[in-house]
């Protein structure tokens, strides 16, 4: 199975698992329910992808409708999975994946201790002895897509596209925490809360939830029960600290309240050396929300964007390239986009320099056969790749679309 393939059925076994044990059904009754087996039921739902077999639509439809879902989006789920990728690199505040994960575009705050400041760009990779592109840096109002000429500064927001073992690299240089967290403190067991842990404890992190509603504390100890669970108020700073908050590797808010969400992160970012990551709803105040530095913010409704636009640009697009990956990044301002290349075309066979590109537009990575690469000036573009696009030109939808006209 391929790769990517792994990671949908592992969701879906996970959502499957959730909505049968929460409508109080065992893994006998919803394999009869759908007429297949305990065993096909259990291997789904234990993430097997490799004993499962001929899983067709109808099952699948079945499955759907029998637990009352629908299998397309879940902001929940999408917005789980970007906090486990966090908790698994905890000195980014945010990671976005490109080619099945053997690319990254990871955020991060430049600190004094980094020794980064009045260094140019073009320093920046021989300085830390890793092979990353800085694809764009925020600083106040400005947002820039750098040429090496740029000169960085303490404070700066940087994005940076790498592979896992790049980025680890550079990380390790300049002082920033590689490894994942051991344990997790969560405050909401909403559906959020519960998909999170459940990935997190697949990860062999230790997770502890506080929730203050008792039904709800009962359901979870029966879909979690490798996690603590708290039945308590999660804005009772006592019960915070005494519940380990000042030895917690990283703090979760995932309350249906933004308010509650962000003063917790603050009360946690004053009394621990927690990994904050902060679930915000309501994207009105996002640059105010960017300036409490309250560590990563969450935005589930931005999620469930970039996969909705990834699907209306991969559909409008035309036959030669196929948007694979969208994020809109640096608040919106700013897209990176994953091409496949399909057929050949006037960006293909000639060096990178060649080609007249738009402004404020980088090629970021190139993929191919399994090796990626920051590309060079002499670099092609060849079919059968794709290719890591970071611009703040809006609604890029073929591969064609990064030349000038």
């Amino acid at each position: 199975m391929r790769e990517d393939y792994r990671e949908r059925f592992r969701i879906l076994g996970l959502r499957i698992a959730y909505y049968r044990k929460m409508r109080g059904m065992t893994q006998e009754q919803f394999a009869e329910a759908i007429g297949r087996s305990v065993s096909f039921v259990s291997q789904i739902e234990a993430n097997n992808a490799a004993e499962v077999k001929g899983v067709s639509l109808e099952t699948l439809f079945l499955m759907s409708e029998k637990l009352g879902i629908s299998m397309i989006i879940n902001p929940e789920l999408t917005a789980a999975t970007e906090i486990s990728r966090l908790l698994r690199f905890p000195s980014a505040i945010k990671i976005d994946t490109f080619a099945k994960g053997r690319v990254e575009l990871l955020k991060f705050r430049i600190k004094p201790e980094f020794h980064l400041n009045n260094m140019p760009v073009s320093q920046i990779g021989s300085h830390t002895n890793s092979d990353i592109l800085i694809c764009a840096v925020e600083r106040g109002d400005l947002i820039a897509i750098p040429d090496g000429n740029f000169i960085l500064r303490d404070n700066d927001l940087l994005s940076i596209i790498a592979s896992p073992q790049n980025a680890s690299t550079f990380f390790k240089h300049i002082g920033f925490k590689t490894g994942q967290v051991k344990n997790a403190m969560i405050v909401g067991g909403g559906k959020l809360g519960y998909y999170t842990a459940s990935l997190l404890q697949a990860m062999n992190i230790n997770v502890r939830i506080v929730e203050n509603n008792r039904d709800r504390c009962e359901q979870l100890s029966v879909l979690l029960p490798d996690s603590t669970i708290i039945y308590g108020d999660g804005t009772d700073k006592q019960l915070l600290l005494e519940e380990g908050l000042s030895e917690a590797e990283s703090f979760l808010t995932l309350t249906g309240l933004d308010e509650e969400n962000i003063l917790l992160s603050l009360f946690a970012k004053a009394n621990s050396n927690a990994k904050l990551i902060t679930k915000v709803t309501k994207i009105a105040f996002t640059e105010i929300i960017n300036n409490l530095d309250i560590g990563s913010v969450i935005y589930p409704k931005h999620l469930t964007a970039d996969y909705i636009l990834q699907y209306v640009r991969a559909m409008s697009n035309s036959i030669g390239s196929n948007v694979e990956t969208l994020y809109q990044i640096l608040d919106g301002r700013a897209e990176a986009l994953e091409f496949a290349i399909h057929d050949t075309s006037a960006v293909t066979d000639i060096p990178l320099a060649e080609l007249k590109l738009k402004s404020n537009l980088l090629i970021g990575s190139i993929n191919r056969k399994g090796k990626t690469w920051i590309p060079r000036g002499q670099d092609t573009i060849q079919v059968g790749d794709t290719v890591i696009i970071v611009t703040t030109q809006k609604g890029l939808g073929d591969i064609l679309d990064i030349l000038r006209k």
